[in-house]
């Protein structure tokens, strides 16, 4: 899942907070403004956080020996598996069996590819 940033988000638009300038000598009055100004910003950033946080569960993709893959064809192009006995994968191109390499794959509509 990708998420895409605009001019329009609110995280745009949280800004680092001015801090107040420190006092020389210590100053209980500094302390809290600082505290209050750091507060507000981190749950600023919180409330922002908890709108990209998602509860969704990605599967995963079905793991298969090359040889009990479904047909390329009936699975359809763009379907995806992982096959757990490749020899030699190359990105791109057809996944051969009896090896022992584990790798994803995707339909093309004809054949399995490494990919």
């Amino acid at each position: 899942m990708t998420y895409l940033i605009t001019s329009q988000d609110t995280l745009t638009q949280v800004a680092a907070p001015n801090l107040p300038l420190a006092p020389i000598a210590y100053d209980r009055q500094y302390q809290d403004q600082l505290n209050n100004v750091l507060r507000l910003y981190f749950n600023r950033i919180d409330a922002l956080l908890t709108k990209f946080e998602t509860s969704e569960v990605i599967p995963a993709l079905a793991t298969y020996t090359v040889s009990t893959l479904p047909s390329a064809v009936t699975s359809g192009a763009g379907a995806q598996s992982f096959v757990t006995d490749a020899t030699a994968p190359t990105f791109g191109s057809a996944v051969v069996g009896g090896g022992a390499v584990a790798t994803p794959v995707y339909s093309d509509g004809t054949n399995w590819i490494v990919g």
